[in-house]
C-alpha cells in the first residue's frame, strides 16, 4: 500500500475542477440524435469501476444495449408502460401512452443496464447495492467530464421479467437502473435544497 504524507498545503486546482464538476453535473433526461462513440462511452464506464466496495466485491455489470436488442425492447418498454395505466383506461389513453413511451425510448442514443451481482448474504447485499449506486455515480460523472449527458432511470422495466430476459441479465443480478446516455440537447437548472436545511450537527 502506497503511503502519501499528508499535504500541509492548500487545496490543489484539481480539486477545484472535482467540485465544480460534481456541482454542475445535471441529469439530462433531453438528448441529441447522435451516436455515443465506442470509445467515449467506454472510458465512462470505466470510472464505475474504481467506485467505493466494501469487500472488494466490484459487485457491478454494465450491459451495453446494442441497436438490435434496443429495437426488440420496444414494445417490451411500451408493454411495461401500459401496465401502469388503470384497468378502465380508454382506448385514446392507451394509444397515447403508447406513443409517448414509444418517442421516450427511441429518444435515448444509448442505453446502459447496471446491474448488480447478488451475493448470498442479505447484509452484503445491501452493501453492494450501494456500491453499484457509487459506481453509477462515477459514470455520469465521467459522461459529465466528457461532454455527455446521462439519465439514471428505475422505471419498472427495470424489474420486467420479459425485459430483463431479452437483455440477457441473468437471475444471479438485479438491475440497478437503466443508464440513458448522450450529448444533451437541453441542461436543466440546478434545484438543490441548501446544505443548511440538511445538515445536522450534534454536540
Amino acid at each position: 500500500m502506497q503511503t502519501i504524507e499528508r499535504r500541509a498545503h492548500a487545496p490543489s486546482a484539481l480539486a477545484g475542477d472535482l467540485l465544480d464538476l460534481l456541482r454542475q453535473r445535471r441529469t439530462t433526461p433531453l438528448f441529441l440524435p447522435d451516436a455515443v462513440p465506442e470509445e467515449v462511452l467506454e472510458e465512462a464506464l470505466d470510472a464505475g469501476r474504481f467506485a467505493p466496495n466494501h469487500k472488494r466485491t466490484e459487485p457491478w455489470r454494465f450491459t451495453v444495449v446494442g441497436p438490435d436488442t434496443k429495437e426488440a425492447l420496444t414494445p417490451l418498454w411500451t408493454a411495461v408502460a401500459l401496465s401502469r395505466l388503470p384497468a378502465d383506461a380508454t382506448e385514446e389513453r392507451r394509444e397515447e401512452a403508447r406513443r409517448a413511451s414509444r418517442a421516450k425510448w427511441e429518444s435515448k442514443p444509448t442505453v446502459v443496464v447496471v446491474s448488480q451481482v447478488l451475493d448470498p448474504d442479505p447484509f452484503r447485499r445491501e452493501e453492494d447495492y450501494a456500491a453499484v449506486a457509487c459506481a453509477i455515480q462515477n459514470v455520469q460523472l465521467a459522461a459529465w467530464a466528457l461532454g455527455l449527458g446521462s439519465q439514471w432511470s428505475t422505471t419498472a422495466a427495470t424489474r420486467d421479467a420479459a425485459v430483463l430476459a431479452r437483455l440477457g441479465i441473468p437471475e444471479t443480478e438485479r438491475v440497478v437502473g437503466f443508464l440513458f446516455v448522450g450529448y444533451p440537447a437541453a441542461v436543466p437548472e440546478a434545484r438543490r435544497r441548501p446544505l443548511e436545511e440538511v445538515l445536522r450537527r450534534t454536540p
